[in-house]
């Protein structure tokens, strides 16, 4: 539905509902709408402002939305947080060296998670080993 004011040729004001704008042309020549004033059927779109919501309305929706997400997102992050620390092997620092004897065959495979730098993460990519970097902050990790 599309709301429009519409003015008639007596220069009465008033606001009527219709499917779409070709809708209100179709009446409009068949004279089917009339002012409720003076029952003029000569009629044509009144100037109308744009319904724009207010700042205040758009930002708390688009802050609500974003609330939204970011929670939705925090809890999967905490749902594989969990799932890591309670499946996978914690080897802190010892990151690097821990994922290379694996890629490399000197140790049995098994799934690890702990710290690397920039460059040390680079370095793995580099030689062909896959790792996911995890948002997860220091303080969070614990040793097992």
């Amino acid at each position: 539905m599309i709301k429009f004011d519409l003015i008639c040729e007596n220069e009465h004001i008033f606001e009527a509902s219709f499917d779409d704008s070709m809708s209100f042309e179709n009446q409009r020549k068949k004279k089917l709408i009339e002012c409720p004033l003076c029952n003029s059927s000569e009629i044509s779109k009144s100037v109308m402002a744009p319904n724009i919501s207010n700042k205040s309305t758009s930002s708390s929706k688009i802050n609500r939305k974003k609330n939204e997400l970011f929670s939705n997102y925090n809890k999967q992050i905490n749902r594989i947080k969990t799932e890591i620390e309670k499946s996978f092997t914690y080897v802190g620092k010892k990151f690097p060296e821990e994922a290379r004897k694996i890629h490399y065959g000197e140790v049995e495979d098994k799934p690890i998670y702990g710290e690397a730098t920039e460059k040390e993460s680079q370095d793995l990519v580099d030689e062909g080993i896959q790792l996911v970097r995890l948002p997860f902050s220091q303080k969070e990790k614990k040793k097992n």
